[in-house]
């Protein structure tokens, strides 16, 4: 069954079908970027993070919230809307921007993140990924074309190319196996892909092999798209190594081309992988801790539920100008979380939200302002910081 690719709606602001990438200024004193990504859906500043919405939602908070916090652009995952609601009714909704009521930009990950995290519910072949549903146990075929099919339907700015992301505990042997099949799969879904208003990005993996990282950009890199991400960082190895692993792969991208970390991370692995030349990032880490009373601020972590905060009458973070730190206390905000009241879930997701896109717009001053290594510096004080 042939599914309509959605159309724009009459308010939605339209650039030419392909994003396009303008580097405009490199940090003196690091390879950190400042570009400006154009896309149907409207320009981004970068570097840039992107909440999460995997369901079509970012978890705890409405799109009115995502405008008022000014995320740019925000993620969606091919796998999770493919099982529910399915992409036949997005598709007679008008597609995912229409459906969610959301006309900025959006990028949808192609499920190969579910090729990992799913490891125990799927096998994989040279066709594609047969997973068991986690829903109901249904058997589902997820293959490059299929993959590539899906995202177009859904219609978002950027879709992801179908990969295999292997654990970081996995043999050499398996990586090489791994790496040969997802440079298959991506000329499997550049060959699906229709050149339309959705753009596709390669990723490559590789691991922490440096020799592997550098052959797989060349692979994946020889393959002609719009932008590029690095897959396989933060998934089980240290910090430490995840960062020496993108400075070494960031260069390895086209330079005229956006550079996408997928998956990462804490607020000094975005500033620590911008030095290294990436552009855009995404991670549930900002929501998931949010509703789980994980807290960021300008003085570092803070554990909301912590007893100390009980008669706390100051504000969550003096230095923060989100809805939440101007309206209410710690001490509110510990009561909310203690008690288990939803909107504590909404307040502290506005806030580490805030505390993100802050955050990256900081980046892009400093690198505008050449001073992007201060920064930096800031941050990893910040890191050694918790309350």
């Amino acid at each position: 069954m042939t599914l309509p690719v959605p159309e724009l709606r009459g308010d939605q602001r339209v650039a030419p079908s392909l994003v396009r990438f303008e580097l405009l200024h490199v940090d003196a004193g690091t390879g950190a970027r400042r570009g400006r990504l154009h896309t149907p859906h409207g320009t981004i500043e970068t570097p840039i993070f992107m909440p999460v919405g995997t369901a079509g939602s970012v978890k705890a908070v409405a799109p009115d919230d995502l405008i008022t916090l000014n995320a740019q652009i925000i993620l969606s995952n091919t796998y999770h809307l493919m099982l529910r609601p399915g992409e036949e009714l997005i598709a007679g909704q008008g597609g995912l921007h229409r459906f969610i009521s959301w006309d900025r930009p959006m990028l949808t990950d192609s499920g190969g993140y579910q090729v990992f995290s799913l490891a125990e519910r799927r096998k994989i072949t040279e066709e594609g990924a047969a997973f068991s549903s986690h829903l109901d146990g249904a058997k589902i075929l997820l293959t490059p074309e299929r993959a590539v099919e899906i995202q177009e339907v859904l219609g978002p700015d950027i879709m992801m190319a179908f990969d295999e992301c292997p654990a970081a505990t996995m043999e050499r042997p398996y990586f090489e196996e791994s790496l040969a099949r997802t440079t298959r799969w991506l000329h499997r879904c550049a060959r699906a892909w229709s050149r339309g208003r959705t753009s596709l990005f390669g990723i490559v993996q590789g691991g922490m092999h440096e020799d592997l990282r550098r052959r797989h950009a060349e692979e994946v890199c020889a393959v002609d798209l719009p932008g590029y991400a690095l897959g396989g960082y933060s998934v089980g190895e240290a910090p430490e190594a995840m960062h020496a692993g993108v400075a070494f792969s960031a260069p390895l991208l086209p330079k005229d081309k956006p550079r996408y970390l997928m998956g990462v991370g804490t607020p000094l692995d975005l500033v620590t992988c911008v030095g290294a030349g990436v552009d855009m990032f995404d991670c549930v880490m900002p929501t998931r801790s949010a509703r789980n009373g994980l807290l960021f601020t300008s003085q570092g972590k803070l554990v909301i539920k912590n007893a100390r905060f009980a008669r706390d009458n100051g504000p969550l973070d003096p230095d923060c100008r989100c809805y939440t730190c101007r309206t209410f206390s710690r001490s509110y905000l510990r009561h909310l979380f203690v008690s288990e009241e939803l909107v504590a879930m909404r307040l502290n997701t506005l806030h580490n939200l805030h505390h993100y896109l802050d955050l990256m717009r900081k980046v892009r001053e400093a690198i505008e302002q050449d001073r992007f290594g201060e920064l930096v510096r800031q941050q990893r004080d910040l890191g050694r910081v918790s309350s």
